[in-house]
């Protein structure tokens, strides 16, 4: 059996810093506040309260202080801690501008008991954060991945390229609609994006010799309008997309490294490959390859345990939108850069496992790219765009 005893000695936040540990596991409906105050030992508090009530939140953040104070005869900070989760930053930022330490952790990076069956409660949750809090304070790095919440300006930049994403996500779903009703009635050549969507619809004819019925062709019309509007929205996110990036590419000819314009000169990069790496990618700082290969979710998950030494592929534990454009944008380096020592690489390595390769290719390209636009590291054999 495991058994949880309390601790004899001096609670670690006594010993080694003096502050106020507050977890807050957010909901829709409520947020649960769990506490740890100097001189209670291990003994945690809970409040709850309503879900996006900011300012009482500062007032039982003032409480806990008074009471602290009152016991200890000290003053002592907050620190905070809440998971990356569906309210965003607005709260990370508000608690910052009270001058109030606060992290967002992944809460895929957190430790969770391996059993089949295991309790889960907001309870239990805040307990778990409060602990890796604590955990992380003392120094122990590896207890969980901290979150870099980007600034406003950064997430407000980044909505164009994930709007247009969700935009063509969209489009896509509309054609194989139209397309599959169509193939119902045995026609396959249809194809909705041309621009003579409407006059073709008008002259199309079943399998069977028959125009197609009227209900049948209301909707489709329907359709073809949310796909005209959809187009028009697509259109109208990329040139906003476009202008963002020239803005950058002039704002920064007169400073040491651009990114965009640096990126923008590579063949195999247009403007769209461009803005997700800016955006997604190249917005922050990197301490080495390992943390950016890790936050594309392409870095490597040996299984090594005794004899046993597997490989299970790359973790894909990081931002699914960067992972998924540069495994394309590997593609394109290849038929692209057929000269660059990238290419070489994968040409030889391909040999056994196309699919394995690519995925190593688009982790190698990441790299390089980072090393490149933040380093002036030019990649090897690569092309430079002609000017225009």
């Amino acid at each position: 059996m495991l058994l949880d005893h309390p601790s004899d000695g001096l609670a670690a936040i006594r010993t080694q810093f003096g502050a106020i540990f507050v977890s807050l596991e957010l909901s829709r409906s409520t947020w649960l506040v769990t506490s740890l105050s100097p001189c209670k030992g291990e003994k945690m508090s809970k409040r709850s309260m309503k879900a996006g009530d900011l300012s009482e939140l500062l007032k039982l953040f003032a409480e806990l202080k008074r009471k602290a104070q009152a016991r200890t005869g000290e003053s002592y900070p907050l620190i905070t801690i809440q998971e990356a989760g569906l309210d965003g930053f607005w709260l990370h930022r508000a608690l910052q501008q009270e001058g109030i330490e606060s992290h967002i952790v992944d809460p895929a990076s957190i430790a969770t008991p391996r059993r089949r069956r295991r309790a889960k409660t907001d309870r239990l949750d805040g307990e778990t954060l409060l602990r890796t809090l604590l955990a992380y304070k003392r120094g122990e790095v590896r207890v969980c991945a901290m979150v870099v919440a980007p600034s406003p300006a950064e997430e407000d930049r980044r909505r164009l390229c994930r709007e247009r994403e969700t935009l063509i996500a969209e489009r896509i779903e509309h054609v194989n609609r139209i397309k599959g009703l169509l193939f119902a009635q045995g026609i396959f050549d249809y194809a909705p994006l041309r621009r003579d969507r409407r006059k073709r619809l008008e002259a199309l004819r079943t399998g069977d010799g028959r125009a197609l019925l009227a209900h049948l062709k209301a909707q489709i019309s329907r359709e073809l309008d949310r796909l005209e509007l959809l187009l028009d929205q697509i259109t109208a996110v990329e040139r906003e997309q476009d202008a963002l990036l020239a803005a950058s590419k002039a704002a920064g000819e007169k400073t040491v490294s651009n990114p965009v314009a640096m990126l923008l000169e590579l063949k195999s990069l247009g403007p769209n490959f461009t803005a997700v790496l800016w955006s997604e990618a190249f917005y922050r700082q990197f301490a080495n390859r390992r943390q950016i290969a890790s936050y594309a979710g392409l870095a490597a998950t040996p299984w090594r345990s005794g004899g046993i030494e597997r490989e299970q592929g790359v973790s894909k534990a990081g931002n699914p939108r960067l992972r998924t454009t540069m495994i394309q944008l590997a593609w394109l380096w290849v038929r692209h850069q057929p000269q660059s020592a990238l290419t070489q690489w994968f040409k030889v390595h391909s040999q056994r496992g196309r699919k394995r390769a690519i995925v190593a290719l688009a982790r190698k390209l990441l790299v390089a790219l980072w090393k490149y636009v933040t380093a002036g590291v030019v990649i090897e054999g690569a092309e430079i765009k002609a000017a225009a």
